[in-house]
């Protein structure tokens, strides 16, 4: 099922096509004198101020031309490419590779203190182990066909993972118990992720918890989504990876979390779902 963009990334457009319209206002111009100028139909004028088209950034190059603004282009292309980036389809984002898709998040993770990570399909990357990785990561390779680079996106997560380690950083992880009792790469691999989980559990700074499989859940499982501090949540969907950061948004994923976090159970509870998980492996 195809998604639509969030009203994030609808929101970014729109405050992009806003401020193109105010520099033709500001420069006396109107629409057909701006296309003129532009070379291009009225039309294309209209869609673009309107926020119906998106521009391309030659397309803002021309219009900040015409409206003799020449010294907010780069910004404002700066501000398409971050309006783009709230929506990234996977073959965009690993056309060149899963390490670099690995890579383009740490910036990301080392501003981050609180981490809210909630999944339904598999172990969250930042408390995976190298084999369950490289399953994860051969499989997706495979079935996407990109750039078979596996073994460096693994070096890069790994390495990622330092930040559970450093700072005053906190983290909260959230999965379902499908995720303990299906996995992927096989008993020795689900074997020894689920010790690491147990592990994990102890640290001062993570708070692990396992959604129980019951018949009477008021909150269904969800997609997949990580929540940075309060101002960035990322969703990872069968067709792309999505950004959110409209603050409405962000709160309807943390209430969600909050939600989940209340079925969830924890401590020794929580280590029992795992051990059991672990038995039925053997």
């Amino acid at each position: 099922m195809a998604v639509s963009p969030s009203s994030s990334a609808r929101q970014a457009r729109q405050a992009l096509a806003t401020r193109l319209a105010e520099l033709c206002r500001d420069a006396g111009l109107t629409g057909a004198e701006l296309a003129e100028r532009c070379g291009w139909s009225r039309s294309k004028t209209s869609r673009i101020k309107n926020g119906r088209t998106p521009p391309s950034a030659d397309d803002i190059r021309a219009w900040c031309r015409a409206c003799g603004a020449e010294e907010q282009t780069e910004d404002l292309i700066a501000s398409l490419r971050t309006a783009e980036g709230m929506w990234v389809t996977w073959r965009r984002m690993e056309r060149a590779g899963l390490k670099q898709a690995q890579e383009a998040r740490l910036p990301l993770y080392q501003r981050t203190h609180r981490f809210r990570s909630y999944s339904s399909w598999l172990v969250p990357g930042m408390i995976q182990t190298r084999h369950y990785t490289t399953a994860v990561l051969r499989a997706i390779q495979r079935r996407r066909g990109t750039v078979d680079d596996v073994n460096d996106a693994v070096a890069s997560r790994m390495e990622r993972q330092r930040v559970l380690h450093e700072g005053d950083r906190r983290f909260a992880f959230l999965v379902e118990e499908s995720v303990i009792r299906s996995g992927i790469g096989g008993p020795d691999v689900m074997t020894g992720q689920l010790r690491h989980l147990v592990a994990v559990a102890s640290r001062p700074n993570v708070s692990l918890g396992v959604v129980p499989m019951r018949p009477d859940r008021e909150r269904w499982p969800v997609e997949g989504f990580w929540i940075y501090d309060t101002v960035q949540v990322n969703v990872e969907l069968i067709s792309g990876y999505l950004t959110i950061t409209q603050p409405g948004e962000v709160a309807m994923y943390a209430d969600t979390f909050a939600e989940l976090a209340e079925l969830s159970c924890y401590g020794a509870e929580a280590r029992a779902l795992i051990r059991n998980a672990i038995e039925r492996l053997a």
